[in-house]
């Protein structure tokens, strides 16, 4: 992989993660702007670290996936997403954000591989479900994502 190229995957998983915090943030969730960014670099870079270690390796007749590291990716995701959930009586509250970061690390490890197309229309709707789906939710149910997060205002 080019260098050029491995720069513009490690940006752009750094603004696709960075536009579903941003959303975040505006909505004053504690995982915001920047855990968003850091989780979509980190999913980005370990799965350009698993293609690296395939192109590397397959040279030398070792057989390498880089898809072994990604799947690691979602495991790991899955403990700083449980760390996101609280529950507070009946009331469970965290999940959209958890469910937040675990896309943006989908994100990241989509980048990472190259299916630029498909981390950014994963983005936008992503947005749209965070953003659009908000307003329905508000306006057809009277809820409010404000309830789910005991800390804000």
């Amino acid at each position: 992989m080019e260098n050029s190229e491995l720069l513009i995957r490690i940006l752009l998983c750094a603004l696709l993660g960075g536009l579903i915090g941003l959303e975040r943030e505006l909505s004053e969730h504690h995982a915001g702007f920047r855990t968003h960014v850091l989780v979509a670099l980190g999913a980005g870079l370990f799965t350009l670290a698993g293609v690296h270690a395939m192109e590397a390796y397959s040279r030398a007749g070792a057989p390498v996936d880089p898809t072994r590291i990604a799947a690691q990716v979602v495991t790991g995701i899955g403990f700083l997403g449980a760390g996101t959930i609280l529950r507070q009586g009946a009331t469970v509250r965290g999940l959209t954000t958890a469910a937040s970061l675990w896309v943006t690390a989908a994100i990241g490890t989509a980048v990472g591989l190259g299916f630029l197309l498909g981390a950014t229309a994963t983005t936008i709707a992503a947005l749209i479900a965070l953003v659009v789906l908000r307003w329905i939710e508000r306006h057809l149910f009277g809820t409010d994502d404000r309830d789910e997060d005991p800390d804000r205002l």
